[in-house]
């Protein structure tokens, strides 16, 4: 016998039991004549005791090894609190090198994640058995199980798709496989399994699901691994909009409760138009973490006398900056200016009255407008953010972030989702000054065809959503455009013909 326990398994109740333990040598410690092993297998790890130092000649840390001893309490000044298994050990009476450990280690498995990356690569066996990267495994592993449990329990059918299928043109590159059988041909690897799982819905599958493979050729992200991954695929018949979102709401809930003791948002989740998010929070990922907001401001700044603001766009964000010195709006303005902004203006209320650079120019009733209407208090900075209107925005978005991060005033300590909806359909392409999708071709437009056959382009709305999480944009989805006579309309409008879509 191997094992009769696992590592982490041994308490108070189990001494003076015989038991086998099998794992790798984590540390060895030598006090004379007896010598301590802290065994570990994936469950963790128990202190072993050797009274024969002749068993562990030739036994260094990582080799694999199995014991057969006693179960004893531990001396008083050697019970360690931190483990699980910290009041017992085991008594070696007979052990077995089942693994020797010839070469020395390439780094410490403890500490492999500031390993440099080729060599964790090259060691990747080694790097594997750290405690962190294991959890992180067994995680996802559980993460996945229970979202299964979750779609079955909301009446999805798990169906796996086709992972060999012909191109079709997505954000990325395709992988390629060549053909055995047919000689200069080739199979790609889905970047999504979008074709399939619409053939299942029109074959009458009413709510699908899948932990879906995807593979596109791009690069790392900070959040994504180069070249494939996995997410969390449904499609549902006979579904509106709310519908899915309902959906896409209760699993995200229920998975981030169930793994995390954070503070999450409960449903609903927010709703913020696209063009919402990108005039309050400077971003179509917006991190709701962060309290500040941005206002608009232009239509006070056409009735000031501040030339550096006329008949332009203006954004204002409120942030209590109580006590930061001068140096601090230094540093606010040498920050601006890295991102390309010709300079940040701000006004601060101290004793009831505006100081800053722009104060001169206003007015009273315009101070005391501004006051009431962004609810500014005493000790409180308005910062004034004013550029072209294609960048305005962006601009305002990043001084928000770098407020935030000098102000500190995100709770970590939370995951705050929302929805983004009613994304634009259509926009105008700079280079050519035609209109194009802006996203997803294949989404319905909100109105149908009579949006498209009386509606400037771009007024028009899709119905197309992304779910954000602290500013990373988890997942996106759209209502299928479902109706021939729609599709060739909305692609009319960006410029193709029948014969563009029949190729």
């Amino acid at each position: 016998m191997l094992r009769t326990h696992l590592c982490n398994e041994l308490r108070t109740n189990h001494i003076g039991q015989r038991v086998c333990l099998s794992g790798w040598v984590d540390t060895i410690r030598d006090h004379g004549s007896v010598k301590f092993i802290d065994l570990r297998d994936h469950s963790g790890v128990t202190q072993v005791v050797f009274h024969d130092e002749t068993m562990l000649r030739g036994i260094n840390r990582e080799a694999v090894i199995s014991v057969t001893g006693n179960v004893l309490k531990r001396d008083d000044d050697t019970i360690n609190q931190k483990l699980d298994t910290g009041l017992v050990e085991v008594h070696v009476e007979e052990m077995t090198l089942l693994g020797p450990c010839k070469n020395m280690l390439p780094f410490e498995i403890s500490n492999s994640q500031s390993t440099r990356e080729d060599v964790r690569l090259k060691y990747r066996f080694l790097d594997l058995r750290n405690p962190k990267i294991h959890e992180n495994i067994v995680l996802r592993s559980k993460i996945i199980s229970f979202l299964r449990r979750k779609m079955e329990e909301l009446g999805f059918i798990e169906i796996q798709t086709p992972i060999l299928t012909a191109s079709s043109p997505e954000g990325a590159r395709d992988y390629l496989v060549p053909s055995r059988k047919h000689k200069g041909k080739f199979y790609a690897l889905p970047q999504a399994p979008q074709q399939f799982k619409q053939l299942l819905m029109v074959s009458g599958f009413d709510k699908y699901f899948q932990i879906a493979p995807c593979f596109r050729d791009e690069d790392a992200r900070q959040d994504r691994s180069p070249g494939e991954f996995y997410q969390l695929d449904f499609e549902m018949s006979f579904a509106e909009q709310e519908d899915v979102l309902k959906v896409a709401e209760q699993v995200l809930y229920d998975t981030f409760m169930k793994f995390t003791d954070k503070f999450v948002t409960p449903p609903p989740f927010k709703r913020i138009t696209y063009a919402d998010a990108l005039l309050q929070y400077g971003s179509d990922k917006p991190d709701l973490r962060n309290p500040l907001m941005i206002s608009d401001l232009t239509e006070f700044f056409s009735r000031v006398e501040f030339p550096m603001f006329k008949n332009k766009p203006v954004r204002g964000i409120v942030a209590n900056c109580v006590g930061k010195s001068r140096s601090f709006f230094e540093e606010s303005l040498k920050f601006a200016m890295s991102i390309g902004m010709k300079g940040l203006g701000y006004i601060t209320l101290n004793d009831g009255a505006f100081k800053g650079p722009i104060e001169k120019f206003l007015t009273d009733e315009q101070k005391i407008e501004l006051i009431d209407t962004l609810s500014i208090k005493e000790g409180e900075t308005l910062f004034f953010i004013c550029d072209s209107a294609h960048i305005v925005n962006r601009l305002a978005g990043e001084i928000r972030n770098w407020l935030d991060g000098k102000l500190e005033l995100i709770d970590k300590e939370s995951f705050r989702f929302c929805f983004i909806v009613d994304f634009p359909m259509y926009e105008l392409n700079p280079d050519t000054n035609k209109i194009d999708f802006t996203h997803n071709p294949f989404s319905m437009p909100q109105g149908g065809m009579e949006a498209l056959e009386t509606k400037n382009p771009l007024e028009i709305y899709a119905y197309q959503y992304d779910v954000v999480c602290n500013s990373v944009e988890l997942s996106s989805g759209a209502v299928r455009n479902h109706n021939p006579s729609i599709m060739k309309k909305a692609f009319e409008i960006a410029g193709y013909n029948e014969s563009d879509l029949e190729t």
